[in-house]
Formats: structure tokens, sequence, C-alpha cells
């Protein structure tokens, strides 16, 4: 019971922190350097999707990972994000990028928030862009290595 109440807890900080902070700094009191090294890996990540390398992107996801796209349901586990993945990453004309706008980490577990812009050819063929934000939670593992575990992104209102 404890433990889940600490995960909600750091959920109300990593949101708060989410929508306070606009440039790529930790979050107060976190860890600074653990931040930093969550918005390089995010940067790493966002190169990957531009690259369209879809077994790169579904590298930075724990096994157990959940992902929330946009009007779908919940992708769980990484065979299921994969498969969101490598949906979007195939689709002609699709590009995706995101930028980390905020990021904290207290003890395993971070968090990276920022922004995306996504854009694909609509029937007619031409460009439709649109933009979001996200939400990533991260855990450390026993390997030292981060790995996405909960990663939400929505569109904003057009």
């Amino acid at each position: 019971m404890r433990n889940r109440f600490l995960r909600f807890a750091l959920l109300g900080v990593i949101c708060a922190g989410a929508v306070v902070l606009s440039n790529p700094v930790a979050v107060a009191g976190a860890d600074d350097a653990k931040a930093k090294e969550l918005i390089a890996l995010d940067a790493d990540w966002s190169k990957a999707a531009i690259a369209k390398n879809v077994d790169r992107v579904v590298s930075f996801y724990a096994d157990d990972a959940v992902a929330y796209p946009p009007n779908e349901p919940a992708a769980v586990g990484r065979v299921a994000v994969r498969k969101v993945w490598a949906t979007a990453l195939t689709t002609p004309g699709y590009q995706i990028s995101w930028k980390t706008t905020s990021a904290g980490v207290d003890g395993n577990t971070g968090f990276t928030a920022g922004t995306y812009q996504e854009s694909v050819k609509g029937a007619d063929g031409k460009t439709v862009t649109g933009k979001g934000k996200y939400l990533c939670v991260w855990r450390k593992g026993a390997d030292g290595k981060w790995r996405a575990v909960h990663d939400m992104w929505n569109s904003d209102s057009k």
C-alpha cells in the first residue's frame, strides 16, 4: 500500500513539474545529473524515431512497459509497444520528433516530459502536421540502464 501511495505521489510531482517547466532542466530537488542523463537519453530516442529505426525505438522500453498512444488502447508489454511503433514508423510520409522540456529523478524512478511534432500524408496527398505533449516514466534497472515503463502522448487541440 505504501509503495502504491509513493508511486501516486511521485506521479503528482511529475505532472506538476511537467506543467511548470518549459526548458530541458531538472526539477528542483531532483538529482540533476541523473535528470540530465534522462534528457540526453530522450534526445537519442527521438533521433531513433526520426531515423525510423523501429528496433532502436523499442529498445528504450522495459519489457513490461505500457505505451498510451493517442486514440488507441494502451499497448502493454514490449511486443505490443513494438506493433504501435512499427505501424507508425512504416506509414508512408510519417515523421515524428520530440523535445524534452523537463525531467526529474528520485532514486531509480524518473520522468521526462515535453512536446512532440508529427506529420503524415493525408488522403489528399497533402502533409498534415500535429503537435502535442508527452510524459514518460522511466525506471533504472538492475543492469544500470534507464528504460521507459509508462509512455503517454496526446495531441493538442486544433
